[in-house]
């Protein structure tokens, strides 16, 4: 026979474990943030041959994992392209910068975002720029029906999209958790121009890298989120 009274004690004692954990995580993290935004402000680390700022906000923990390195290396190629025509899959630098390009996210509902699939998204517009941050390896794969091959129908309609001469920007995770993706990237099959990497030596510390020196880095260990990532670029010709 059950005993309810066991269960219940049980029920209760993980819930508040998970409580506690849960709390000192938020302590910590608040710490964690306060510190970096003192300490770190200046801090810095070096992508081809450029110095860039880490970002350190808050918003989806930004400082403390891929996004401090992908997005100031995002932002200032949006910089670049200031006055011409661009395309954000996936709503991320909003949430950081005052934007006024177009933006196509297929799940979050905010004002000024185009809520269609990356596959089937068309415009009467060519764009100077396209750029995908940290976003194109959910498509296919955190879906109801899943097709770890989509991201492939995804590039090539970033292409179709993009005008004579522009340039597509991804950054994805190394060894995130689809395997056909994984593949891809090793074998270099999703049509860029040129690779660059990343990768996280400790904490808060990036370091540029090749291939090989990511192959074996694992997602979510020893930090949080991505431990490497990729920075693709297509150019259009």
């Amino acid at each position: 026979m059950l005993d309810l009274k066991f269960y219940k004690k049980e029920l209760n004692r993980e819930g508040l474990k998970y409580f506690l954990s849960a709390r000192a995580q938020k302590i910590s993290d608040k710490f964690d943030f306060n510190i970096s935004k003192k300490l770190r402000s200046d801090s810095t680390f070096l992508f081809q041959n450029k110095k860039y700022h880490y970002l350190i906000e808050k918003y989806n923990y930004a400082w403390k994992n891929e996004r401090s390195v992908e997005i100031p290396i995002s932002w200032e190629m949006v910089k670049r392209y200031k006055g011409k025509k661009i395309l954000e899959i996936g709503n991320v630098l909003s949430h950081y910068y005052k934007t006024d390009h177009t933006i196509v996210d297929k799940y979050e509902k905010e004002k000024g975002v185009i809520n269609e699939d990356v596959v089937s998204f068309k415009s009467n517009k060519k764009y100077d720029l396209i750029l995908a941050i940290s976003t194109l390896e959910h498509v296919g794969w955190e879906e109801k029906s899943k097709e770890p091959l989509k991201i492939l129908k995804a590039v090539k309609n970033m292409k179709k999209l993009a005008g004579k001469d522009g340039e597509i920007l991804i950054t994805l995770p190394i060894n995130y958790s689809n395997p056909k993706l994984n593949e891809l990237i090793n074998k270099n099959k999703l049509g860029f121009s040129s690779t660059s990497y990343l990768k996280r030596v400790s904490k808060h510390k990036w370091i540029e890298s090749d291939l090989e020196g990511v192959k074996n880095v694992k997602y979510n260990s020893p930090f949080p989120n991505s431990n490497a990532i990729l920075v693709g670029i297509i150019k259009n010709t």
